[in-house]
């Protein structure tokens, strides 16, 4: 493997991780990361296992976004409400209040699952993406485990309590609010914004305790059980800015709503942010074995920034790595090598450099061509 450095930058970061940081948490379970940095500002028992309650319903929409996007379903597929379904479900806990024999589209019932919490549109939704609810809890544990949620175990589709069989951690939840916002951009700005929705006559209004109370503020989920307490996954951007909180624990709504208010603002007024690659920037040039051109521009899909306290001055470093040469052929996307950021608390974060374009494979006259140009090269 070869390895060079790209820079050192000096950056406002004390400390990567919040060991510094002056929020006092009343929540006995929480995280909140930068997600563009990677940086976590403040944690505590991040890494302790939770029953989800409805939380567990973000697996359920990325499992369905999934697939929505390989064509397994189409977000005006009609599923039916079976009338099993109903009787387990109907007015159990958060409902949309669903009918027993009614259709209603996949699209329908992910509004139901996200701003309506319906225990009853969960079980519906994996039916219909699924054929069954178990097919779709095994589906939401592949899926989990793909992520890299290794503290993380579905038994239901809804959260519904179940002696603790479904669990996850504040830090698994945040990587699945971060997939769902990088892999599903488009479903989250369609799914997790809305305010109310209304079935069968009944306007529900969402939950979400963020939405409309802090700026930027535009999706996630609320949970709660008697052993969960009052939870919540929230997010919020402001301008390239976003921040992933995960709150557990809470005795009340009161508290809950508190809790995610000031942390949010804590995290923007108290945190500052240094953009360091834009999305699809050239990071590195790598050299290409055997390929049409001699090398490719290695870019980077997403923003990358590093973020810290503000006031305070820290080195962080930046090293690419790849394996190369890199043979051809390959194709625009592909990825081709990595880039870490090295914080000086000992945090490091990677994040995937692709190729800008695709390099097809040398013929033989454009391989002999290639040697020789080498060679006069290393003559000259």
């Amino acid at each position: 493997m070869r390895v060079f450095f790209i820079l050192m930058l000096l950056i406002g970061a004390a400390q990567a991780r919040a060991a510094t940081s002056s929020y006092q948490a009343q929540a006995p379970i929480a995280y909140l990361a930068d997600k563009d940095s990677g940086v976590v500002l403040l944690e505590r028992a991040a890494d302790k296992r939770i029953p989800t309650a409805s939380m567990a319903k973000l697996m359920t929409a990325y499992v369905a976004f999934e697939a929505v996007k390989s064509g397994q379903v189409e977000l005006e597929t009609a599923v039916t409400v079976k009338p099993s379904t109903w009787a387990k479900w109907n007015n159990r806990g958060s409902s949309m209040f669903l009918k027993a024999g009614q259709k209603a589209t996949i699209s329908d019932l992910l509004h139901g699952v996200l701003t309506l919490s319906g225990n009853d549109a969960s079980v519906v939704l994996a039916e219909g993406v699924s054929g069954s609810e178990a097919a779709f809890i095994d589906e939401m544990n592949k899926t989990a485990k793909r992520l890299g949620m290794v503290n993380s175990h579905f038994a239901t589709v809804n959260g519904w309590p179940d002696r603790n069989r479904t669990y996850s951690t504040a830090e698994d939840l945040s990587i699945l609010a971060r997939h769902i916002l990088d892999d599903h951009p488009d479903m989250f700005a369609r799914y997790f914004n809305r305010r109310s929705f209304r079935w069968n006559g009944i306007t529900q209004i969402n939950r979400n305790p963020l939405l409309g109370a802090v700026e930027g503020a535009d999706g996630m989920k609320t949970g709660h059980s008697s052993a969960a307490g009052y939870s919540l996954v929230g997010t919020a951007k402001r301008g390239e800015r976003r921040l992933i909180m995960v709150i557990a624990g809470l005795p009340s709504m009161e508290a809950r709503v508190q809790e995610a208010r000031g942390l949010m603002h804590w995290g923007f007024e108290n945190w500052q942010e240094r953009p360091v690659f834009a999305a699809g920037q050239e990071v590195a040039r790598i050299p290409v074995q055997l390929g049409t051109e001699d090398d490719v521009a290695a870019i980077i899909p997403h923003q990358v920034s590093l973020l810290g306290l503000r006031g305070k001055i820290a080195n962080a470093k930046l090293i690419v790595r790849y394996h190369g040469p890199i043979k051809a052929p390959f194709k625009k996307g592909d990825r081709v090598g990595a880039l870490s950021i090295h914080y000086p608390d000992g945090l490091t974060r990677t994040f995937p450099l692709v190729a800008a374009k695709e390099i097809p494979a040398a013929g033989f006259v454009e391989r002999a061509w290639n040697g020789l140009r080498g060679l006069w090269s290393k003559i000259a």
